[in-house]
């Protein structure tokens, strides 16, 4: 690759994913501080720090490839993901009840995330192929089918969280390839009325399992006077939040951090341990950088050179939005539990590769968006 293409690099996209990938880094160790298990059967920071050297290297990397070659390896994409994910159904590890990652010595491997990157990079392939033909509902539902055959095997692992993920990255990616209004609004109406009349049938199947209900009818109908059990972590994410103030309680010093009242502190309910310690301004400041990359993703999809990176930049803004914005939702009590985490800040060296390679991609377009001067 020629030199040239490094001078439009977007170091404030960068610098913003950095800071990030810091303050978690920071949070982690702050969440895990007196926990053995945690610092010594199982280092989270070190892993996490490798996992993040690791990241930044595949993100300069992705950058440095033209994100267009990606658009004549969408077949091959496609199937690998497919045969990776029956693989896992077929013989990957359990956790907590679901197969979702590949078990290894060192690191457990959730292709789920990855899966992610391959649906944008697919299915933004196929919406620019088919582009002037979006009003006919053939072409758009030739694109839920093949969407749906990496959806299917990531319902049946069961992980319904990054279903609903891959979902979102559909529709927009069809809204964004200019798909009618009222068309949208009949193929959600379609869906909607679709999930009432299967949802038994995905219940008697255990597609959607009693826990997830339960999450649902938890936040609907809580029980004021429940303590425990199911409402424990959202309490406690509550109390967090609210009793950090505008400044925190201090680094290393919340007591619901580090007392364990907190639950999953290092990952689901990261960014109620960020509010508790850090305070509201903390708080600020992390929703302000992911805001701000989200920004940077839609204006690379604005002044990308073509419909493909257009594409590819939105469907990234979508992912790290739509994953923040259930997160903190979670952690504020204004949607149900689920197990997505905080880009680039949250435990989990796969999401923070995925979601590295993502922002890659994205710099990837913001470099070459200029071709006549090249």
């Amino acid at each position: 690759m020629r030199g040239g293409f490094w001078r439009y690099f977007d170091f404030w996209l960068l610098g913003a994913v950095t800071i990030l990938v810091i303050i978690g880094v920071a949070m982690i160790n702050s969440a895990i501080a007196g926990n053995i298990e945690l610092t010594t059967e199982t280092p989270l920071v070190n892993r996490q720090i490798i996992f993040a050297l690791l990241a930044f290297a595949v993100f300069l990397a992705t950058a440095a490839i033209d994100y267009r070659i990606w658009a004549s390896l969408s077949q091959v994409l496609y199937v690998g993901i497919i045969l990776v994910l029956f693989a896992l159904n077929i013989i990957g590890g359990a956790l907590f009840g679901s197969a979702r990652w590949f078990q290894t010595a060192l690191v457990n491997i959730q292709p789920s995330e990855f899966a992610k990157l391959v649906m944008i990079l697919t299915m933004s392939n196929y919406f620019v192929n088919h582009m002037h033909q979006m009003h006919e509902a053939k072409w758009t539902i030739r694109s839920l089918l093949m969407a749906m055959g990496i959806i299917t095997w990531v319902i049946l692992q069961p992980n319904l969280s990054t279903s609903i993920v891959l979902f979102v990255l559909w529709f927009v990616l069809l809204w964004v390839s200019g798909v009618p209004l009222k068309h949208l609004f009949f193929y959600a109406f379609s869906g909607l009325l679709a999930l009432i009349i299967t949802f038994p049938i995905l219940v008697e199947f255990e597609i959607i399992e009693q826990y997830q209900i339960n999450r649902i009818m938890n936040f609907v109908a809580p029980d004021p006077n429940a303590r425990y059990g199911e409402i424990y972590n959202i309490q406690q994410a509550l109390i967090s939040i609210g009793s950090g103030g505008w400044l925190g309680q201090g680094y290393g010093h919340g007591t619901q951090v580090q007392l364990r009242f907190l639950k999953v502190r290092w990952s689901d309910f990261i960014f109620s341990s960020i509010s508790h310690e850090l305070g509201f301004v903390g708080a600020m400041v992390v929703i302000g950088l992911v805001i701000f990359v989200i920004y940077r993703c839609l204006w690379a999809g604005r002044n990308a050179r073509d419909p493909y990176g257009a594409l590819i930049s939105y469907g990234v803004a979508t992912l790290i939005a739509f994953q923040a914005i259930v997160n903190i939702g979670v952690n504020l009590q204004m949607m149900p539990a689920t197990g997505l985490t905080l880009p680039f800040v949250s435990y989990g060296g796969s999401s923070l590769l995925a979601n590295m390679i993502a922002i890659g991609l994205v710099e990837s377009v913001i470099m070459r968006r200029k071709a006549s001067e090249l």
